[in-house]
């Protein structure tokens, strides 16, 4: 990657993303985001362990991270980008609106090292629509494209 390029990217560890998002365990999905290039695209990541609580139930015999939390890892990755753009002391919220096109093409299990690559599409005001991919060993486990809004958090 050009030094040109390089110096446009960032990364936020557990702690920066503890000051970005609203969630806490153990419904925030990721565990840090690698790459960041503005509002405009991010990779982010989530450690898959067997001690997460979905898995008690999701299924006892053989876990499987249910795709709803893939899908929510996927926002909470375009979310903080979001919000870390806006680069304000005053924290704002992102809501989820919609999801478009979700599919899920692989099962992803404890052990596994989720890399969601997020990539914004459109922008209008306050609303932002993202392209998302969900990667473990490089190989596509998952896809959607989601819509959120941003509000200011009162």
């Amino acid at each position: 990657m050009a030094d040109a390029a390089g110096a446009a990217l960032g990364a936020v560890d557990i702690m920066g993303l503890l000051k970005l998002l609203p969630h806490r365990y153990p419904f925030l999905m990721i565990d840090r985001i690698v790459e960041i290039d503005g509002d405009d695209s991010a990779v982010g990541i989530k450690n898959v362990t067997i001690n997460e609580p979905h898995f008690l139930g999701h299924f006892p015999d053989q876990p499987v991270m249910p795709g709803v939390l893939i899908i929510e890892a996927m926002a909470q990755t375009a979310g903080a980008i979001c919000i870390r753009q806006l680069g304000t002391t005053k924290p704002s919220l992102v809501y989820f609106l919609t999801i478009d096109g979700a599919k899920f093409r692989k099962p992803v299990v404890p052990g596994d090292q989720l890399r969601i690559a997020v990539k914004k599409i459109k922008k209008r005001g306050n609303l932002l629509k993202f392209a998302c991919e969900g990667l473990v060993d490089g190989a596509k486990v998952a896809e959607a494209e989601i819509s959120a809004m941003m509000v200011e958090n009162d």
